[in-house]
């Protein structure tokens, strides 16, 4: 959220000077557009985000059209970075699935960090089935759950590329939420020992005893170098600036350096899968 708050106010500070350099008061620039003086206040310090019309408007009065264009990129790269999830999921959860789809065929080097659930890239239709669910419930959206888990399955598809290539890294804990029943998990967990096998697919494992550099304070993607991809309850923030994409990556290297892999990952998952399956019962009983 932290940058968009800083795209908007980059976007105000400008629209300000662009007002100093007319040499108008707030107030004067507020009455030529018939607006309430509060509103320029807003626009400026970055607590409202300005529409088209209000960036055409503002350029007319204070004689800077040439600006116009560059002003209406950082306010369209701005609505982008920022996507409500109940403006994104109010079609439905198939919709989405199809949307991130698109962004799939054009991305090559896929690179995920996820603390708390397994990427949707990894999941069985029942996991799926699970997640979709919570968001059902949170958001309070059209229920097409089963078309939206046909969807996800579907975009699987693309880990058998072989002009696609996959490096996912999750936390322990993520194998360990019960965010759905324990026969679910464990359909889950035996499935990605299978994907680990894919040889354009790298699945690395952070251990509980394992000491962090970074914090994994939230789960994030990058695809290629174009674009960070980060959900929170609220939205999905798209971020393409390159100092933000310079950042993730550090950050996901970071994490991907203290991660077990292969052999090492595997013995962490079939730990995780012996203390969830049930006891088999001893002979006689």
């Amino acid at each position: 959220m932290t940058s968009v708050h800083e795209a908007r106010g980059a976007l105000g500070k400008r629209l300000r000077e662009l007002r100093q350099q007319a040499d108008m008061s707030g107030r004067r620039l507020a009455e030529s557009l018939s607006w309430p003086p509060s509103k320029v206040s807003k626009l400026e310090n970055g607590r409202q985000t300005p529409t088209d019309d209000d960036i055409g408007g503002w350029t007319r009065a204070t004689n800077s059209e040439g600006e116009t264009e560059a002003l209406l990129a950082s306010l369209h790269t701005l609505e982008v970075q920022h996507a409500e999830w109940h403006r994104q999921l109010k079609t439905g959860l198939k919709q989405h699935q199809t949307e991130i789809a698109e962004l799939d065929a054009t991305t090559r080097l896929f690179r995920a960090f996820e603390s708390t659930f397994v990427p949707g890239l990894l999941q069985t239709a029942e996991y799926a089935r699970a997640r979709f669910a919570q968001s059902i419930t949170v958001f309070q959206v059209r229920n097409d759950i089963n078309e939206a888990v046909k969807a996800r399955i579907q975009r699987q598809e693309i880990l058998y590329r072989p002009d696609k290539r996959f490096h996912f890294v999750l936390t322990e804990a993520a194998l360990r939420y019960r965010l759905c029943p324990p026969e679910v998990m464990l359909g889950q967990l035996d499935r990605m020992v299978s994907f680990s096998a894919l040889p354009n697919v790298k699945l690395g494992i952070i251990g509980f005893e394992t000491a962090y550099v970074v914090a994994p304070a939230h789960g994030f993607w990058l695809l290629d170098s174009d674009r960070v991809m980060v959900e929170t309850f609220s939205a999905e923030l798209n971020l393409a600036q390159p100092q933000e994409i310079s950042r993730y990556g550090g950050i996901f290297d970071s994490l991907a350096a203290v991660a077990s892999y292969g052999r090492a990952a595997r013995v962490i998952i079939n730990r995780v899968i012996d203390d969830l399956a049930p006891e088999p019962p001893e002979d006689g009983e």
